[in-house]
């Protein structure tokens, strides 16, 4: 099956076209212009390839959590390339992507995902790797690093960390007990769509109006006293 993936959920855009035997990737460090390139960046990788969008089997994207204005532009992307071909969507999380980025690189199979959430949180979700099927041991959920112990409450054995939240708060991996971490770990697109790719085939795939974000934080706004205190989404 032919999948085209994407995410931008971080600073960073990332495509991937692929089959699940061979893929055609591109990341970019884009900051704040992900509206600008990911659409050119899904053209090139198409080309590349010389599929088309027709000629694919669904689309995939990284639902968060993560930047929510990042998250909302692939979304919003995605949707816009399934309403226009009719292909199913499957939505990834951002954290069981990083995971799976660290399982792919690292041969980590116990890992403790984190990105930075801004305003003195993180995002933290734990994911085990058994006979070839990633297991959620814990549920997204975003939590002050001095308190991310009381939800992410793992099992025995090595646990890892991974994403960036584990740069933005180095005490996070000696909270959580973990052997150690690697705060450049980032969801790829890649990765979501090696992680789509099984569930498009069992059909879990959903129309454009139904492939929602992942919203772990409602708050999309701060506070004056918060600006002020130098707090960011």
């Amino acid at each position: 099956m032919r999948i085209l993936a994407i995410d931008t959920s971080t600073e960073w855009c990332s495509v991937a076209v692929g089959d699940g035997r061979a893929w055609c990737e591109s990341d970019e460090h884009v900051v704040h212009a992900h509206s600008e390139r990911v659409l050119p960046m899904v053209d090139a990788a198409l080309a590349a390839t010389g599929w088309t969008l027709d000629g694919l089997d669904g689309l995939a994207f990284g639902a968060g959590p993560g930047s929510f204005t990042g998250i909302r532009i692939g979304c919003g992307v995605v949707q816009g390339l399934a309403f226009a071909t009719g292909l199913p969507v499957v939505a990834v999380a951002s954290l069981a992507a990083i995971a799976h980025e660290a399982w792919r690189t690292r041969a980590w199979s116990r890992v403790v995902a984190g990105i930075d959430a801004r305003m003195r949180e993180v995002y933290l979700a734990a994911y085990r790797r058994d006979d070839g099927l990633w297991r959620e041991a814990v549920a997204p959920a975003v939590v002050p690093p001095s308190r991310a112990a009381e939800i992410c409450v793992v099992d025995g054995g090595a646990w890892r960390g991974a994403g960036n939240g584990f740069a933005a708060y180095p005490e996070l991996a000696g909270r959580l007990g973990l052997d150690e971490a690697d705060a450049d770990l980032r969801p790829r697109a890649r990765a979501i769509g090696e992680l789509a790719l099984p569930r498009l085939a069992a059909g879990e795939g959903v129309a454009a109006e139904s492939a929602l974000p992942l919203y772990v934080r409602h708050r999309v706004a701060l506070t004056a006293a918060e600006r002020e205190a130098g707090a960011r989404l």
